[in-house]
């Protein structure tokens, strides 16, 4: 008995088929989206957590704790400004009664600058120990005033002011001008702004 030939196409349709892996309905169960809870549901919800309700006499409490806030407030502000003037006073009047003292004590001491100058300026031996020692003394004294803030009032040749000189005498002069001051008869002395004694001064014409 002759075997049969067999041909590449009966060989083709020979081959067994593969069996096809349960892969493919897993992966669609996976990929299946999840029910999702309605948005309208969640801020329902998310408000009803937050809502807060007062009741009428809580309203009433927070009406009246704001109005004591503000009240509290406002009085703390005017104790703050009142103090501040009371600080601004008390600085003021302190200064004041500083600056009197020391105007009052500088006076005092007025009297020796003046025995001082007239000892510097009279005539006498220029040379000798006792004046040129004497004249040191004075011009100490002078710089001793000038630190304190003391400065002599400009008088002799200046127009005749009463609220820094004292006017004791009167001549008429040609040299001078109306109302002119031509001598000074005692110095007078400023403490800053402040006199604290009048010029003495001759008034001519």
């Amino acid at each position: 008995m002759s075997e049969e030939v067999k041909r590449p196409e009966d060989e083709a349709q020979a081959v067994p088929e593969t069996e096809e892996t349960p892969e493919t309905s897993e992966t669609a169960e996976e990929a299946a989206p999840q029910p999702e809870e309605p948005k309208g549901k969640e801020k329902s919800r998310k408000k009803k957590e937050k809502g807060i309700t007062f009741t009428r006499e809580q309203a009433e409490q927070m009406e009246l704790a704001v109005k004591q806030l503000e009240a509290t407030k406002d009085q703390f502000i005017r104790l703050t400004a009142e103090y501040e003037n009371y600080r601004k006073r008390t600085a003021k009047e302190k200064d004041s009664l500083y600056q009197d003292a020391k105007s009052d004590t500088i006076k005092e001491f007025l009297a020796v600058y003046d025995n001082l100058e007239r000892a510097a300026k009279a005539e006498g031996d220029e040379d000798s120990p006792h004046k040129k020692g004497l004249i040191m003394i004075f011009h100490q004294y002078q710089d001793i005033l000038k630190k304190l803030g003391v400065t002599e009032i400009e008088a002799e040749g200046a127009e005749f002011d009463p609220e820094r000189h004292n006017a004791v005498m009167h001549i008429e002069d040609e040299n001078f001008g109306e109302n002119m001051v031509s001598q000074v008869l005692q110095a007078g002395f400023l403490l800053g702004d402040k006199v604290i004694r009048h010029a003495l001064v001759q008034v001519a014409n």
